[in-house]
């Protein structure tokens, strides 16, 4: 890069910021120069018309330099800006010193209170190091602690709210999805293989199939060499483009690593929702419901088979576009085949069972729910309808049992009675009431049964790891980082 390329980069900003150039690169940089050409605070500061304080400033990476102050530090230093605005630290002490000073502008410093150290000369390099190791094994604690399980459900429980309150359906992430199927010439109707292959290219990745990816991801994003490392191996009943989507929507949506679980979870829902839009362009999978409604036949299935998804994305995507452009409020449920309710959302009254924080998930579905009912179904391959009364009313669902390395999933969408005119499968005579949250629905056996086996019997529980680790931790909850690392660096392109 030449001194005019470097100084093109930064024009459209009077300062340098740290989207540009790290400030404390900058002014390491700036101080090593200085030094060696064997200038003074003051010597510098009358070659620029600047006071020494404020060349300190610069020098200590507490203040950006204005891109004209820049090119005057340059002259007097008879180097060109490019060189000052290289990347790297200037030494392996400037990196150090560097990542010391990071460390103490971070928020963890700052939520402990703890008073800054004042890096100098008088710092041993092993001083500066045993700062650094403590700063890091605080910040990782601090990331562990806020997976707390109670936490987590805070966050998931807010999250629900959220949901429900926008009745699942996100204009900003249907924009982004509209911009980049029109980037890439969809004219309407399913997204192909080869189309998302083009979103990704389009973005600057380019896709890698590997036989070695971690255990604890369904893909690997190289940021720095522009990859996406996909498994060569798709389970049958995943969709191949999933993957990819998911993948590069981080990169289109703009996220940074999570700070939190709450902001891990927004994350992943805004994932989830642009690939379903990207799957299912919102215009097209519209036309198709609207057609599907004034016939009065909406079924998921025939959502699922027109856009070659998942039943699962199919019906996710039913939640976002049901009631902001169909008018028909609607619930979801993903329930294990223990019973437990894995993901939920509702805007039409249901009452989920939730937990004392106010969480639906990891609570256990009423067993004579649409949701839980259909395990019992003797026809998995067709789908299972079912009219519930509630205390609060009667509901008609249609579920489905999807396969999964952990299990059989049942994956649900229901409406209130007054809405089932519009879907096929109203005529189903399966119906069934519940009284939860009431035990005596289904919490409780039967006196009889209880009366005989209470005391005479004694269960050895098949405890999932999930139980004793109820949440992963790390910055990517679930994910092994030295794993990932050492593929990224395993596959790195040399």
């Amino acid at each position: 890069m030449t001194s005019t390329a470097a100084d093109s980069r930064i024009l459209a900003k009077p300062d340098l910021d740290e989207g540009a150039v790290d400030a404390l690169t900058l002014g390491r940089r700036i101080r090593q120069l200085r030094i060696s050409r064997g200038m003074t605070l003051e010597q510098l500061g009358a070659a620029i018309d600047r006071a020494p304080s404020q060349v300190s400033t610069i020098e200590n990476g507490k203040r950006e330099p204005r891109l004209s102050m820049l090119r005057q530090i340059a002259t007097a230093l008879a180097t060109t800006t490019d060189d000052l605005l290289r990347d790297e630290a200037p030494s392996a002490r400037a990196a150090l010193e560097i990542a010391v000073e990071r460390a103490q502008r971070g928020p963890v410093f700052s939520a402990l209170g703890i008073v800054p150290v004042r890096v100098s000369k008088a710092h041993s390099d092993d001083t500066l190091r045993a700062i650094l190791t403590l700063h890091q094994e605080v910040e990782r604690l601090h990331r562990e602690r806020a997976a707390t399980p109670e936490e987590a459900r805070r966050a998931n429980a807010s999250l629900r709210a959220t949901m429900r309150a926008r009745d699942n359906y996100f204009p900003e992430l249907e924009e982004q999805a509209k911009k980049l199927l029109t980037a890439v010439g969809h004219t309407g109707g399913p997204v192909s293989q080869q189309l998302v292959g083009d979103m990704a290219n389009h973005l600057g990745f380019t896709l890698h199939y590997v036989s070695d990816l971690p255990h604890s991801t369904r893909s690997v994003t190289d940021s720095r060499n522009g990859r996406i490392y996909l498994p060569t191996q798709q389970s049958a009943s995943r969709d191949s483009r999933s993957p990819v989507v998911q993948a590069f929507a981080s990169h289109v949506l703009g996220h940074s690593e999570p700070t939190s679980y709450a902001d891990f979870l927004r994350q992943r829902v805004e994932t989830n929702y642009l690939t379903a839009a990207i799957l299912l362009p919102e215009a097209d999978a519209v036309r198709f419901l609207t057609e599907a409604k004034n016939f009065r036949r909406i079924s998921l299935e025939d959502l699922r088979d027109a856009f070659a998804v998942s039943y699962e994305t199919a019906a996710h995507r039913f939640t976002n576009l049901a009631t902001a452009r169909l008018g028909i409020p609607v619930h979801f449920t993903k329930v294990h085949e223990s019973g437990t309710i894995v993901k939920a959302y509702s805007n039409d009254g249901v009452k989920h069972p939730t937990d004392a924080l106010g969480a639906v998930e990891g609570t256990t579905v009423c067993r004579k729910w649409t949701a839980f009912t259909v395990f019992a179904a003797e026809d998995r391959f067709s789908p299972w309808y079912q009219y519930t009364d509630n205390p609060n009313g009667t509901y008609w669902c249609t579920s489905r049992i999807e396969k999964a390395k952990e299990g059989d999933y049942s994956i649900t969408v229901g409406v209130p009675f007054e809405h089932v005119k519009w879907f096929r499968g109203r005529e189903t005579t399966n119906r069934s009431r519940s009284t939860c949250p009431d035990d005596s629905c289904c919490r409780n056996a039967p006196s009889e049964l209880a009366d005989k086996w209470a005391h005479s019997s004694w269960p050895a529980a098949r405890t999932p790891t999930s139980l004793l680790a109820a949440l992963p931790t790390g910055t990517f909850p679930g994910v092994d980082e030295v794993e990932v690392y050492s593929f990224l660096e395993a596959h790195e392109p040399r």
